[in-house]
């Protein structure tokens, strides 16, 4: 792909993750449909939830295709890094940061001057393609 297809959702008055969830997975069948699409969703939606669960202000997605890699950030603004709980299996979460980074391929934190970036990356030749059912 010569050019860097590049969407972004901003202004967050979204209070839930439907709208980021949706963006990407249209993104996705239109850039990436070598990604596992169920991965990267839970991830999309886990940054979303965190960024509205942890934060009291805006949060922005960029979802970017380049050549054989997906990256999705997620930019809000706590300048806090994700923390990884202890899971609590009553119904206290601490699932959603264990699994961002057991799905996304590479995952890094970026302080910005008014937050942070949570950036997840796929690349396309570690991706595996399930074995056909017999």
């Amino acid at each position: 792909m010569s050019t860097e297809p590049h969407v972004v959702v901003v202004d967050s008055p979204h209070r839930d993750s439907a709208a980021a969830r949706g963006t990407a997975a249209e993104f996705l069948k239109q850039y990436c449909p070598w990604a596992d699409l169920d991965a990267v969703l839970l991830v999309v939606s886990e940054l979303a939830t965190n960024a509205i669960r942890h934060t009291s202000g805006w949060w922005r997605l960029h979802l970017t295709a380049a050549d054989e890699t997906l990256t999705v950030e997620m930019d809000d603004s706590s300048p806090l890094p994700p923390v990884a709980r202890r899971p609590d299996f009553a119904g206290g979460g601490g699932f959603g940061w264990h699994m961002v980074l057991r799905l996304a391929g590479h995952v890094e934190i970026t302080p910005l001057p008014d937050g942070k970036r949570v950036k997840a990356v796929w690349h396309r030749s570690a991706v595996t393609v399930p074995a056909p059912a017999c």
